[in-house]
């Protein structure tokens, strides 16, 4: 019989410092009611202490969640960090993050697949459960989008913000856990959301940086199309595959990158709103982050054997959704 894997506890961090729309509104040319209408997004977190990058907040979540769940963190085998924001290009934020909780027994890794990071990141960390790899399994998602949006370009700058979410893998007796995942890459949406220099194809010159090219870079109206339609797609494929209608999901767990996205997926599933997890109002895109903080935030709410989607959609282009049971009544 297959192990199940189960997320047994869930932690979040977002930075004291709250920018909002009316902040904003002295930065660019914008307005509340623009922002608001287009996105959704009242406020954002950003993490302002000069030389801290993702791994502090990827810390601060992690020993939130080792410490609500009782676990030593010498137990800790594997520590997945999903992220597009590393502190460094090496060593691996992860590499960071362990040392810091104490994970000294684990084995930690980067992983990078824009803003469906984290999907990707609990379906790789599951695999090494339900082979009898491991037992315990550390996944966070977390990024600085600070570190990477131009605060003179309107259409970015209201959209991101700065955040990280931790979850904990173990297996599971009872049937619970994860009991499906889709994954999907199409390349030839490179062009529409990337940062164009920084890479090895374009490293850092005068002339890169002066052209603000160290700066994310989003087509928004062709991400907007495709974000719809790929994670309205992919959910409706793993409902199909596990017989599953609208009625039967508790929760769809949507990546947070704007309000009416959300809308027309959730219109497009036949979902009601009341079972949408919606953050994006507090924290706005957070990118790897923004499921897991979903997570922990609705976690009060969700019951023993809710039924969860989880889906999501990031640059690259890449897509994915998960199929799981909830496995503790919130706390």
């Amino acid at each position: 019989m297959k192990t199940c894997v189960a997320i047994t506890g869930v932690h979040g961090y977002v930075p004291e410092y709250v920018l909002t729309n009316a902040e904003l509104e002295k930065m660019v040319d914008t307005s509340d009611e623009w922002i608001t209408t287009r996105t959704g997004i009242k406020e954002r977190r950003i993490l302002k202490e000069e030389g801290k990058g993702s791994s502090f907040m990827g810390i601060k979540a992690v020993e939130g969640l080792l410490e609500k769940t009782n676990t030593d963190p010498q137990e800790i085998e594997l520590i997945i960090c999903a992220t597009i924001t590393p502190d460094l290009i090496f060593p691996a934020t992860s590499n960071i993050i362990s040392h810091a909780v104490g994970a000294v027994n684990a084995v930690s890794y980067d992983m990078q697949a824009a803003c469906s990071g984290f999907i990707y990141a609990i379906v790789t960390g599951a695999q090494f459960i339900e082979t009898g790899k491991y037992k315990k399994v550390v996944v966070v998602g977390v990024d600085k989008m600070s570190a990477i949006v131009d605060y003179k370009d309107r259409a970015t700058c209201v959209i991101f913000g700065d955040g990280a979410g931790a979850v904990l893998l173990e297996p599971n007796e009872e049937g619970l856990g994860i009991v499906d995942s889709i994954l999907k890459t199409d390349g030839s949406g490179e062009k529409y959301l990337y940062q164009k220099a920084g890479g090895s194809r374009r490293p850092p010159t005068r002339e890169t940086i002066d052209a603000r090219e160290h700066y994310l870079y989003q087509d928004g109206r062709n991400v907007f199309k495709f974000a719809i339609h790929k994670v309205t797609s992919i959910s409706k494929e793993i409902m199909k595959k596990n017989n599953l209608s609208s009625n039967d999901i508790d929760f769809l767990v949507p990546h947070q990158a704007n309000t009416r996205i959300i809308e027309a997926i959730i219109q497009r599933l036949g979902i009601s709103k009341d079972k949408a997890m919606v953050t994006i109002d507090k924290f706005g895109n957070t990118t790897d982050a923004s499921i897991p903080l979903c997570l922990w935030h609705y976690e009060p709410k969700l019951k023993k054997g809710d039924k969860l989607i989880l889906s999501a959609f990031g640059g690259g282009f890449t897509w994915g959704s998960v199929y799981t049971k909830w496995a503790y009544d919130g706390c």
